[in-house]
């Protein structure tokens, strides 16, 4: 057995049982980023997402961090997430209140690792739900999930301070009071 293949197979095999557990999986590009995966990515990609209503979403990765060019000078969170993922549906309110609560400084972006969902399926997703950040559903999600080390398991977080280095990151449903107090001290208060 090709030793990728096999690497490939543990590290999916472990993904399942550490994650959303549904009848789908996210997209394998995305659960194990290849040795090659990582080669054709550039040193300092940039990014250029979709939201699904069609505004732009730049992430350019430099030296010195990352710069969300939409949202300068504030705290990001980008939340990987799947709209089949019990746990990724639940933290949604909280998303939402942590949004309106730092709203000067503090951001919330939805990164969809799904392959094939039309933006009418995920605007009504928003609608049901009641999403009240940005939701990307773009070819590049997958390329951005690479690029912050892979994501293993969903929900996955990244929180970015104001200087665009990463502040913290998470696995799995956190609670809203642990979100909070970490976008404080990103914020540097």
């Amino acid at each position: 057995m090709n030793i990728k293949i096999f690497t490939f197979s543990i590290i999916f095999i472990a993904s399942i049982f550490t994650g959303c557990q549904d009848k789908q999986t996210i997209d394998e590009s995305v659960v194990a980023p290849s040795k090659e995966v990582k080669e054709v990515i550039p040193t300092l990609p940039t990014f250029h997402l979709k939201t699904t209503d069609d505004k732009n979403i730049t992430v350019e990765v430099t030296k010195e961090g990352w710069i969300f060019k939409e949202y300068p000078n504030k705290v990001v969170l980008l939340n990987f997430f799947a709209t089949w993922c019990p746990p990724c549906k639940a933290e949604i309110p909280h998303l939402n209140s942590l949004g309106k609560k730092y709203k000067d400084d503090f951001v919330v972006i939805s990164i969809l690792v799904e392959e094939n969902k039309t933006n009418k399926f995920v605007k009504d997703f928003i609608k049901k739900y009641n999403v009240q950040y940005p939701i990307t559903n773009s070819p590049e999600n997958f390329a951005l999930a690479s690029a912050v080390g892979g994501v293993t398991s969903i929900p996955a977080m990244y929180m970015f301070n104001k200087k665009g280095l990463v502040y913290q990151n998470y696995v799995g449903a956190v609670d809203e009071e642990i979100l909070s107090t970490d976008i404080l001290k990103a914020m540097g208060k």
